[in-house]
C-alpha cells in the first residue's frame, strides 16, 4: 500500500492537475517537487533515518520495589485441608454404584 501510495503522489500525473503544456503530479502541486519522477528513481532514494530516542518513562513511578527473583514466591489460593491421595493406591469409583442383585431367585 505504501509503494502504490508514493507512486500516485510522485510518479502519475494527474488529468485533472495537468495543463495541456505540462504534466503534473500531486506532490508537484502541493510544492513537495518539482519534476514527474520515475520508479527507479523512486526505488533507489535514500532517507535518512532520524537519530534514536530513549522513549519516555510512562505511567507513575512504583511506590513499592520490584519482588527480588531469588526469593521464593507465596502460595496462592486456599489452604489444602487433606492431604494429597497416594499415588500408589488405586482411585476410588467416580459416579453412581453398580446395581447388585440380592437373589437370583426371583418370580
Amino acid at each position: 500500500m505504501y509503494l502504490l501510495g508514493v507512486t500516485y503522489n510522485l510518479c502519475w500525473s494527474h488529468q485533472q492537475l495537468s495543463t495541456n503544456q505540462q504534466q503534473i503530479s500531486p506532490a508537484m502541486a502541493s510544492g513537495l517537487t518539482d519534476h514527474l519522477w520515475s520508479i527507479v528513481e523512486l526505488l533507489t532514494y535514500k532517507v535518512v533515518p532520524e537519530p534514536w530516542h530513549e522513549p519516555k518513562k510512562r505511567g507513575r513511578k512504583r511506590i513499592k520495589p520490584l519482588p527480588d527473583p531469588n526469593q521464593s514466591k507465596r502460595p496462592r489460593g486456599r489452604p489444602r485441608l487433606r492431604p494429597l491421595p497416594d499415588p500408589n493406591q488405586p482411585k476410588r469409583p467416580r459416579g453412581r454404584p453398580r446395581k447388585v442383585i440380592l437373589s437370583s431367585s426371583t418370580v
